[in-house]
């Protein structure tokens, strides 16, 4: 019968991310940098909710786009932490997980043959939705500007049939950001154009320096934002994510997400409201944790001579195999687990245009974090 199956489904892969974890998962005494996953437990205060949320029964359907508290919740958080504004009535969805928002919005938004574009190297989560739509993927090269996807950038690729271009900041897997005077320049170039904008800003509370800034602030009315708990609050398996835009879009895309999952988890939602009321700055502690984790990771890599961006976001380093080592990004990471016991995620699993680099997660301890570049520079030393 797989003869019968839907051949765009056929056409796409697992993410490379997930392949290339699940090979080396079993492997005995593996540190493993690859998975973004926060080291730190779900907050006790929101497991609480959690349980209080179960022992009070609720746990019945909600209304379609998450209960009202959590949207206002959500509303006012957005607007504490980024000074966005959006009615808690219409324009915002309370989603399973930000993947299950990115899904719904390029449902929504996309038709066959419509362009994408998208900067190279990009979480892998983008394409195959895109692909699935039928419209076509369109990456930007941007490993010779810092990782940074600016206005200059992104011109040359528009085109008659863009329908969106999508801005994942801070970075996943780069850590990069852009300030807010290079998205005001993407936002004014846009402002008169029929170009969707879709801000993926799931780690928008795990910034090092500048705090974070949204396009949507000066493109409310195209942008279409994603964010979640996921990585704010530790809570990557209670699976909420939020969807912000205007009630233009939202009326649309909620119509999507009925057919899609009916609701979000009702009582992750009780831990939701939680996280982002009495737990609106539960990122702060983790945040100071990991720049120190940055900062060490950071000066252990150049002091092993490797080329890599210092990250001002999210929780990962995106560093170049050195150029004497023949070997493409994936046969250098599966050496790296055969001889060392250390497992990275191969640039390519992001896009063509992450070959030649690795991502290293630093969502763990420092003891991990100095036994596993312990042994990656032992590794580079032999090999050189």
């Amino acid at each position: 019968m797989e003869h019968l199956i839907n051949d765009r489904v056929k056409n796409i892969e697992i993410s490379g991310i997930r392949k290339f974890f699940n090979m080396v998962a079993d492997i005995d005494d593996l540190i493993s940098f690859t998975i973004g996953q926060p080291d730190f437990p779900t907050p006790m205060h929101v497991k609480n909710a959690g349980i209080t949320a179960i022992e009070k029964d609720f746990t019945s359907y909600t209304h379609n786009a998450g209960t009202l508290e959590v949207r206002r919740a959500a509303c006012n958080f957005v607007e504490e932490k980024y000074g966005l504004y959006y009615k808690p009535e219409s324009e915002v969805i309370v989603t399973v997980g930000a993947s299950q928002a990115i899904d719904i919005a390029f449902r929504t938004i996309l038709t066959e043959g419509a362009e994408v574009i998208l900067p190279g190297p990009v979480y892998p989560g983008y394409e195959p939705i895109i692909r699935m739509m039928g419209a076509v993927p369109v990456h930007v090269d941007i490993k010779g500007n810092q990782f940074r996807f600016t206005l200059e950038m992104i011109k040359p690729f528009i085109t008659a049939k863009t329908r969106c271009i999508v801005l994942p900041y801070p970075s996943n897997p780069t850590g990069v950001s852009l300030t807010g005077s290079e998205l005001k320049e993407i936002a004014d170039f846009l402002k008169d154009k029929e170009i969707f904008i879709l801000a993926d800003e799931i780690y928008s509370e795990l910034t090092y320096g500048d705090n974070h800034k949204s396009i949507a602030y000066f493109a409310k009315d195209k942008t279409i934002v994603i964010n979640g708990l996921s990585k704010s609050h530790s809570m990557t398996g209670w699976r909420i994510g939020l969807l912000f835009a205007p009630e233009s879009i939202t009326k649309h895309i909620l119509k999507v997400h009925q057919y899609n999952v009916s609701c979000a988890n009702s009582i992750a939602q009780k831990a939701a409201f939680e996280a982002l009321t009495t737990g609106i700055d539960d990122a702060q502690d983790m945040k100071k944790e990991y720049e120190i984790r940055r900062d060490y990771v950071f000066k252990r890599l150049i002091a092993m001579g490797l080329n890599v961006v210092k990250p001002d976001g999210a929780f990962y380093f995106f560093v170049k195999i050195p150029s004497s080592i023949p070997l493409n990004s994936f046969d250098f990471a599966l050496s790296l687990v055969h001889e060392t016991k250390v497992a990275v995620v191969p640039g390519s699993a992001f896009s063509k245009y992450g070959e030649g680099y690795f991502r290293l997660s630093f969502a763990c301890s420092l003891e991990r974090l100095e036994l596993g570049l312990n042994r990656i520079e032992k590794y580079l030393r032999r090999i050189a």
